[in-house]
């Protein structure tokens, strides 16, 4: 995998992945940046990290949108952070997903969705997370939900586990989801369990993190066992993995 920089971080160590360095297309309609390998790119040193499987971060035009499609064995979540996003799938679910919302699908052993701008005037801004399950076969199903921001600022809120406690989406995982929003100079810290492994993406602002400067779209693993310090640059948003 591609590092911008290395350092010890508590027990563990801390890489960061530069966002200049992720695959980029411009189709237009379509924005993306692909911090692991994805569609036409394709990096052996970028497949994943640990369950983590894609991390997308996608502007979409006015109107414009992914048709119908299906996608089979893997738990998707959406984070709306600008804009309004229109979802439907072979479930029968339906509807905009706003800004500030969060949907998990669990593709399972088969499901049939499609996403597009619910505006015709304004872009729509979103990250798409993909994680392999922790099994094949499983009955496509469908979440959303819009989580107080309140709850996040200055600490960590969870928003997906593997049990779905404190009204976490249900993943089939054993993953758990944080986000935080910090103010410059603000911090939260995260102690990863022995064996147990974190990814830091950084959605907005900036963040420091045991030494090293991120940037919005950069991102970091952390080691197994590591003592996590985050600390904001201007008006962040950071999310954190706690991986198997």
């Amino acid at each position: 995998m591609a590092i911008g920089g290395r350092v010890e971080g508590g027990r563990g160590t801390v890489e960061v992945i530069r966002s200049d360095t992720r695959g980029h297309f411009n189709h237009g309609w379509l924005d993306t940046y692909h911090t692991f390998s994805f569609g036409d790119y394709h990096d052996p040193r970028r497949m994943g990290f640990r369950s983590l499987r894609v991390m997308n971060e996608d502007r979409i035009g006015p109107g414009m949108g992914f048709g119908m499609h299906p996608h089979r064995d893997m738990e998707i979540l959406t984070y709306v952070l600008e804009g309004s996003l229109f979802h439907r799938d072979s479930l029968g679910n339906g509807g905009p997903i706003r800004a500030g919302e969060l949907q998990r699908m669990t593709a399972g052993k088969g499901i049939v969705h499609g996403e597009a701008n619910a505006s015709e005037t304004e872009p729509v801004y979103l990250y798409q997370i993909w994680l392999m399950p922790e099994r094949k076969g499983l009955e496509p199903g469908y979440e959303q939900k819009s989580f107080d921001e309140r709850g996040r600022a200055g600490r960590w809120q969870l928003i997906a586990s593997r049990d779905g406690r404190e009204g976490s989406l249900t993943i089939h995982q054993d993953a758990s989801i944080s986000l935080a929003r910090l103010a410059d100079g603000g911090r939260v810290e995260h102690d990863l369990a022995d064996g147990r492994h974190g990814w830091l993406q950084v959605l907005r602002g900036g963040a420091i993190v045991d030494g090293n400067t991120l940037r919005a779209g950069d991102g970091a693993t952390i080691g197994p066992g590591a003592s996590l310090a985050v600390e904001g640059v201007g008006d962040s948003e950071v999310m954190l993995f706690d991986l198997a």
